[in-house]
């Protein structure tokens, strides 16, 4: 895995939703650097990444509650677990639950593997809410996917909460996990 500044010298073999997150990241003036890697589809391949990238890279929940009426991305560092109980008071919902990929890719037009902030782009209605672990948002850059699993991106965090996402049409709610591994 290479460290790269910015977007690939190439769109060749490259989906359209991640030349979109790119294009966007350009247009708007915010730097990032770029690793390209084997699919991220465990939470130990995502520390080597993590490593690579010299940040943490945050993990991405897609939730929804029990009607599914209601649909959240929770962004949390990798090393602490979930848990429905420390959420749902904080947020005011009933039971969540992970949501159906069919969902995911209708709203934020990614595949689990892939979830992250940079989905928000693909959500111009707003019906997704964004939930950020206070953990996160110390940090002073993190690591997410490009709405593909075989890329990644550090980004400055004031970039992303303070420009990025403003810029989805989106807000976010500041939450706190306690849930450390064991």
């Amino acid at each position: 895995m290479q460290l790269q500044t910015g977007r690939p010298a190439s769109d060749a073999g490259r989906l359209p939703r991640e030349i979109r997150v790119y294009d966007t990241l350009d247009a708007m003036g915010i730097p990032y650097e770029r690793i390209d890697h084997a699919p991220a589809d465990t939470m130990e391949v995502c520390w080597a990444i993590d490593d690579a990238l010299g940040t943490l890279i945050c993990k991405n929940l897609f939730l929804c509650n029990r009607q599914k009426t209601k649909f959240f991305l929770l962004m949390m560092p990798g090393d602490k677990v979930f848990k429905t109980r420390e959420l749902t008071p904080q947020i005011g919902a009933g039971r969540l639950s992970f949501g159906d990929p069919a969902d995911l890719l209708r709203l934020l037009d990614t595949l689990p593997g892939a979830v992250s902030v940079m989905g928000l782009l693909n959500d111009p209605e707003g019906v997704v809410t964004l939930l950020v672990d206070e953990d996160v948002l110390a940090g002073e850059t993190l690591g997410c996917h490009p709405c593909v699993s075989t890329s990644s991106l550090r980004l400055k965090t004031s970039d992303v909460f303070e420009r990025f996402v403003p810029a989805t049409g989106h807000r976010f709610t500041k939450v706190r996990l306690e849930g450390a591994e064991a």
